[in-house]
Formats: structure tokens, sequence, C-alpha cells
């Protein structure tokens, strides 16, 4: 009895271990551990929310490993000092401090970042865990392939919820206009399985709450409705949709916010005199304000301050001058262009070339008829209530053959009778060209006659966008804002952003007239933020949504996890009540025997105690 209990302690100390599926790794191990913490993870499970069962998954992995181990935790928040490895005894507190965050990250980026840190230890035992819901939209961990780190994947399951979201809204048109009715498109889904009926949608504007109707939404599906908003005052405006649904109720408002300019400025430049129809048709416009200059006297440092230049009729156009204009479309300007009959084609194909547009052959003088007009482009869209009325097109006595390469993005406004084009568009930068191929002067071109084709004409030119200025920001996403630049010279001003009990500043890159914002992870709460430079001066508004990736609530389950991440990784599917710290301990380090084997010799040391008291010799 005395040798064996011998043996068994020297077993004891030698610390054997019986090897599970996996191969055992001996010596110091990097683990990294990913807790889920995005809104999807407050839904219940039996009666605690997912959440506080993924801090204790966490723990009991923690614990199933060694004191001497180094360990990552990991969420969504990405934090800095999450990017580090730590004790086991830190690595603790670190999972009792977690959080809900609206951050919602693919596992893909999860894994990059797990990796990142666990390189950077000594250890050449590497694993990870991930502790997620496992939501189908997150989860492309698909044939995943690195045997370099164990991984673990700790599934999660939620009570189905049911869930309506508002995913986004968008105005039909790309400016909003005072005293005006501006249609506002909303899309809403249904997350569930049922039809749902009577959904009430609302909208918070100007004080108030309106109810806009309710919406019968097919399952699994969306629907879009418009609400109508009438503007009747300029500047920023802050403004809210909202649904009645539960329990999910993060995606239930939808925040936005938009501006309606006080005047819209626009430049013409001319060679001698400015055009009276031109200028006329201009000023009787509300809120619009008109500059004419001549083009050997323009301050091209102005540029920016006008939503619309109008080049009448100049003979050329200078590198200096075409460079400047093509920097103003590029940067979100509307360029109309009206060539003179004399027009020096070297200079004005040199113009052209560079957005690109089609370029100016000849001059002819020929009597023409536009027979067509594009009433399904902006310009022309919805400015006529009946679309096949005889309107008086106009008529020219002279234009410029074009070039037609397909390549230059061109899209015809107006249309001769024998298909060539009399005006034209192209979408350049943020902004665009218009271009007519004939002089605005009113012996050779009738159209500033025309005044239900030339006033809406110049109206919705003006007010045009290549891109529509954006209305709501998502948390989380690596957006980036674009705002005027109001800085004027050096220093070390700097623009901050103000929200609810919060205020930061955001990373800005000025470029020329304009500055780019990255806010980062800097934003937790949804809600409407000012940007300002003097904190009694806004300089704009601006609406941050929560991320809708966590509205669709489908999650992949233990067998769908593991055919969907292949033989490289591990799918422990536990019970919901039980601890992991066993399974995951006989995993990393196989049944350990040696507690077996002290427990062997004091047994065998008690029986010899035994036979020498009783059996003496």
């Amino acid at each position: 009895m005395r040798c064996l209990a011998l043996v068994f302690m020297v077993f004891a100390f030698a610390q054997p271990f019986i090897p599970r599926d996996n191969d055992v790794k001996k010596g110091e191990k990097s683990v990294s551990v990913f807790v889920d913490n995005s809104f999807s993870m407050s839904a219940l499970s039996q009666d605690i929310p997912l959440l506080d069962k993924a801090k204790q998954r966490a723990r009991d992995v923690i614990n199933a490993h060694p004191v001497d181990d180094r360990f990552q935790v990991l969420t969504n928040d990405f934090e800095g000092r999450h990017q580090r490895l730590i004790s086991k005894e830190d690595a603790l507190v670190m999972v009792d401090e977690i959080k809900v965050s609206p951050a919602v990250r693919e596992l893909s980026k999860v894994m990059t970042r797990q990796k990142q840190a666990l390189s950077s230890g000594t250890a050449e035992n590497q694993a990870a865990y991930l502790i997620s819901d496992f939501q189908k939209n997150i989860t492309d961990l698909d044939n995943y392939g690195d045997t370099t780190i164990d991984l673990t994947l700790i599934p999660l399951q939620a009570v189905q919820e049911k869930n309506i979201a508002i995913d986004t809204a968008w105005f039909d048109a790309p400016v909003q206009m005072l005293n005006q009715t501006n249609a506002l498109v909303v899309r809403v889904r249904n997350l569930s399985d049922e039809n749902a009926e009577n959904v009430r949608l609302t909208l918070k504007h100007e004080g108030q709450v309106k109810p806009v109707g309710t919406l019968s939404i097919p399952a699994n599906s969306s629907i879009s409705d418009t609400v109508n908003i009438t503007i009747l005052r300029t500047g920023w405006h802050e403004a809210e949709l909202a649904v009645t649904d539960f329990p999910v109720q993060f995606d239930d408002k939808y925040f936005f916010t938009f501006k309606v300019a006080e005047e819209i400025n626009v430049l013409t430049i001319n060679d001698l005199q400015p055009n009276n129809f031109l200028e006329k048709a201009f000023k009787g416009m509300a809120n619009f304000k008109v500059t004419s200059q001549q083009s050997r006297s323009l301050d091209y440092s102005k540029f920016a301050d006008f939503q619309m230049i109008v080049v009448n009729e100049l003979p050329s156009i200078s590198s200096g001058l075409a460079f400047e204009l093509k920097q103003f479309v590029d940067n979100g300007g509307n360029l109309l262009v009206f060539p003179s009959n004399n027009a020096n084609l070297g200079s004005y194909n040199s113009f052209l070339k560079a957005f690109p547009a089609n370029e100016l052959v000849n001059y002819e003088n020929t009597q023409r008829f536009v027979g067509r007009m594009n009433t399904d482009e902006f310009i022309f869209n919805d400015v006529y209530q009946n679309r096949t009325a005889n309107l008086k097109l106009p008529v020219t006595q002279g234009n410029f053959k074009l070039t037609s390469f397909g390549s230059r993005g061109e899209e015809r406004l107006l249309t001769y009778r024998d298909g060539t084009p009399n005006l034209t568009k192209y979408a350049i930068g943020q902004g665009h060209l218009y271009f007519s191929a004939t002089p605005l002067n009113s012996e050779i071109n009738n159209l500033v006659r025309s005044g239900e084709i030339f006033i809406p004409m110049l109206y919705k030119m003006s007010i045009s966008s290549a891109k529509a200025n954006k209305i709501a920001y998502t948390i989380g996403r690596d957006e980036v804002i674009i705002a005027d630049n109001k800085i004027q010279g050096g220093g070390e001003t700097v623009y901050k952003l103000q929200g609810a009990g919060e205020e930061f500043i955001p990373e800005q890159r000025v470029v020329s007239s304009k500055v780019y914002l990255d806010v980062h992870d800097k934003i937790e709460k949804a809600g409407y933020f000012d940007l300002y430079l003097n904190p009694a001066e806004k300089l704009a508004k601006y609406a941050f949504n929560f991320d809708r990736k966590e509205s669709v609530l489908e999650y992949l389950n233990v067998d769908a996890l593991t055919e969907k991440i292949g033989a490289n990784a591990t799918v422990l599917g536990t019970s919901a009540a039980a601890s992991i710290t066993e399974e995951v301990s006989e995993r990393s380090r196989g049944v350990i025997l040696w507690k077996w084997c002290v427990i062997l010799a004091l047994l065998f040391l008690g029986i010899e105690v035994l036979l020498l008291r009783f059996f003496k010799v």
C-alpha cells in the first residue's frame, strides 16, 4: 500500500491527463474571449437577459484556465483597453464591467481583432471564444480555416421576439423648399412570421406630434409610405418618425435633420452685358439671389458661396476658369453653360474634355425644332400636371453639333426632332454640368420666351444635386460627415459636436471649402448633434440612429453553426443552466487526473494505517 501511495504521489506531480478528441497543447496560453453586447443581447434567455448569461459564460471560460495564462476580453465597442492581454484577475473584472452597447460587428471583424491581440503575446498556444446569440446577419465565418487558433463558439438562445422597425427614410427631392409640401418616403419592416395590423406611424416636427396613419405589413416584408411635410421656415429642422412596438424598441424611432436654405445664390458669368431674360427669371423666383460678373473680373475664391453658376455666351473659356468651374462642380455645384455662336472651339473642347462631356464639332445656322422633353428626369419631372399636353417647345436658328461618345454619361433633357441634343446633363462628382448646344441669345434661341419651360428649368437646375444630402447617419458605421468649412485662415479653432449630455471633438480634415468629420465610435445614443466652432453659433445639425442590423432577430442554432463553421472550430452547445468551466477545462487541457492521483495516494496510505493496526505481524 505504501508503494502504491508513493507511485500515485509521483503521478500527481507529473500532472497526467487523458486527451479528448482535440490535441492538448502544453504550456502557457493566450486566450481571447468575445462577449457580444449588442442590443439583441438584451433579449431574455429564460428569465435573465442574454448578456448576463454571456458574462457568466465568459467567467466560466476564464476560470477554466490556469492563473498564468493571459487573456483578452473583447466586446463590440472595440475599446483600446480591449486590445491587450491581461491577467486572469483583471479579465474577470473587465467581464463584470460589460454593458449593452449600440455597436454591432460582423464576427469576421471580431476574429481579426482577436488575432491581433493574441499575436501580441509570447505564448505559442492561442485560443479564441465567441459568446453570442449568432444572428444570421453578423455570422460571416463560413468555412473558417485558420488552424493556428483554437476557435470555440458558444451560442446563446433567446426567446423568439416579434419586431416592427423603421428601416430608413429619405426625401423624394434632393433639396427641401420653403412653403412647399416635401414628400418624405418611410420604409417600415415587419421582422416576424406574423402579419402586423394597425401599426401606428407618427411624425414629430416643430414640437408637434402628428399621426401619419396606420400600416398593415405582411410577415417578413416591408412597405414604403409617403409622409408630406410642409416647411414654413428656413434653417435647420429636427424631425422624428416613430412606431409603437414592444418589446424590441431601439429601432422604433428614426431621427433625421434637414436644412432649408434662406436663399439660393446664383452667379452669372458674362462676356460684356448680362442676359436680361436670365436676370429677370432668377429675380422673379422667391429666395433666389443672383449676382452678375464679367469673366475678366471674377473672384474664384467666392465660387463656393454659390449653388449655381451660369456661363452666358463667353467667346472662350480660359484654362484658369475651366479649372475652377470643374472644381465647383466636383464639390457639389450646378453649372449651366450657354456657348457663344462664335465660340473658340479649342478652349471650349478643352473645358468639356476635363469633365468629361461631349465636345463641340461645328456651328450650323439652320432652323431646328425641339421635339422631345425628358419629363422622366428630375429637371422636368413633377413640373407639369399633364405630361401629354402640347407644350410650345423651343425653336433655334442655329446650334452646335456635338460628339456622341456613350462613355461620357450624357443625359438628354431637350432633344431636336432628328434625335440630336439641344440640352444635356452630366453628373460630375457631387454636382451637375448642364450644357446647351445653342446660345441663349433670344434672336437665336426662343427658350427665354417659353416661360413654362425656361423658369422651371432654371429653378430645378439650381436646387438639383448629384447626391442628396444625408438626413441621418448610423451609429457604429465608419461614415464621414461633409460640411462647409467656416474656419477663416489658420489658428487652432476646431469643430465640435454636441448632443444631449455629451460633447466631443471629431476627427477632422479640411479640404478646400469642405471639412470632413469622422466620429468613429464616440456616439452611443441615438438623437441630434449640433456642429459648431463657437457654442453660440450652431453651424449644422446631424441625426444619428442605432444600426438596424440588430433588428433582424434570426439566429443560428448549434446544428446550423456546426454546418456553417466547418471542421476547424468547435461549437459548444450546453444547457442554459449548466456551468461550462469543467467542459472548457477538459477541452483545453484534457481530462485532468492529478486530483484522482492524490485521492488514490491518500486512500492507499489510509489502507496502510488500517493494515498496521488490525493485522500486526
